[in-house]
């Protein structure tokens, strides 16, 4: 196996988040002075614009490689240390990347909230990627970091506090300003005709231990319509992510041996605010699609947009006395873009920069960096995790 000489591969250079990945690691890391990264896609006249436009000179090198081309896939990720793509959907475009990653012991970091699709890679190359040595580790944007990393953060302070992890946590979205990805609309409208030609997919959709590599826990709490919660005492209303995100932190529970119990549940829902006016607008949401005026692939936000948003999540541990305990995540960017964008490539750079040790297989942000992705991500992308009263 030839010599890997990237540290970190941007594949999808050219679409809207790509650019963003790749102005955040000129301005963080520099022209691959100590960091050697590349950028990565189909067309080589718009990635000799992005060379371009980011002034980024011969520094930085350019590889053309295609998704339906296995062996410009190959010759990419036999080059790389990560390959760090935002080329979704990816039950579109991300296949043949994940297996020659898998195969060519090459780590791997994604945007992906489809879990059809992720259930589909984890049957077929975990058993390929653990013995290369790759680390494949899907939604490492806003979906499902802040959620995934925000329950093991809350958990490891449970744990510090009373022996033992919490057998509930309730998240609670408080405040998310900003446009969702066009991406992301675009990956739901393709699970939703993927389940037209193979109506068995529902059964992975509705099950939200359905990437638990086999584990089946207990009923979840109903996270489907607007509920009174009585301990923060507001309404709270269905939240479109929370099935990826459910998903993957029950993954995380599974590949972490079960630390937060075998019992454990989670449910993931918006706050609406107290009283008749939150009712109805936790009433009003469930009637609307968040993603219905979502930005087209490949567009998003101004620049002044994306600085302007951020969000708020609150994670509730309920312990066995009755009592609780609270942490949050917020984030100081737009969530599907601005905030996206510096999560994936941070989780590039702790992949392979601090997590030596970590065997492969195919992951979940917590079960793989855990501790070490949070110091990275309040260091350097704007998050902060935070225990509250």
């Amino acid at each position: 196996m030839q010599e890997k000489t990237l540290d970190v591969v941007v594949y999808g250079a050219t679409g809207y988040t790509g650019k963003l990945v790749v102005e955040y690691l000129l301005n963080q890391y520099g022209k691959g002075e100590d960091f050697k990264w590349a950028i990565a896609g189909r067309d080589q006249d718009k990635l000799n614009n992005i060379i371009q436009e980011f002034e980024l000179g011969s520094e930085i090198p350019v590889i053309t490689a295609d998704g339906n081309d296995i062996q410009s896939l190959e010759t990419m990720v036999q080059q790389a240390k990560c390959i760090l793509t935002t080329a979704g959907p990816y039950q579109l475009y991300g296949s043949n990347l994940v297996k020659a990653c898998a195969e060519n012991g090459t780590d791997y970091v994604d945007l992906c909230g489809e879990p059809a699709w992720m259930h589909r890679m984890i049957e077929g190359h975990s058993e390929k990627a653990n013995q290369t040595g790759a680390r494949i580790v899907f939604s490492c944007g806003f979906d499902s970091i802040p959620f995934d990393l925000g329950v093991y953060f809350l958990q490891e302070k449970v744990k510090s506090k009373v022996g033992n992890t919490a057998n509930a946590i309730r998240g609670r979205v408080r405040a998310m300003n900003g446009e969702f990805s066009g991406g992301t609309a675009l990956s739901m409208t393709s699970t939703m005709a993927s389940l037209k030609e193979k109506p068995e997919l529902i059964e992975i959709l509705a099950n939200p231990f359905s990437l638990a590599n086999g584990f089946q826990g207990p009923e979840q709490p109903n996270d489907s319509k607007p509920q009174f919660d009585e301990k923060l005492e507001t309404w709270v209303a269905p939240f479109f992510m929370a099935p990826i995100n459910s998903k993957n932190i029950h993954r995380s529970n599974a590949l972490l041996n079960h630390s937060y119990g075998k019992e454990f549940t989670y449910n993931e829902m918006w706050i609406q605010g107290p009283g008749d006016e939150g009712k109805a607008a936790a009433e009003l949401i469930t009637k609307v699609n968040p993603l219905e005026n979502a930005p087209k692939p490949g567009e998003g936000p101004s620049k002044e947009a994306r600085e302007n948003g951020n969000y708020d999540i609150l994670f509730c541990a309920d312990l066995d006395n009755g009592s609780s305990m609270h942490a949050s995540v917020t984030g100081d960017l737009d969530p599907g873009y601005g905030s996206t964008s510096k999560m994936i490539a941070e989780s590039a750079i702790c992949l392979i920069q601090d997590c030596a040790d970590l065997a492969g297989g195919i992951y979940t942000p917590a079960a793989s960096m855990g501790s070490k992705l949070i110091s990275r991500l309040e260091a350097s992308a704007g998050l902060r995790f935070s225990e509250e009263n």
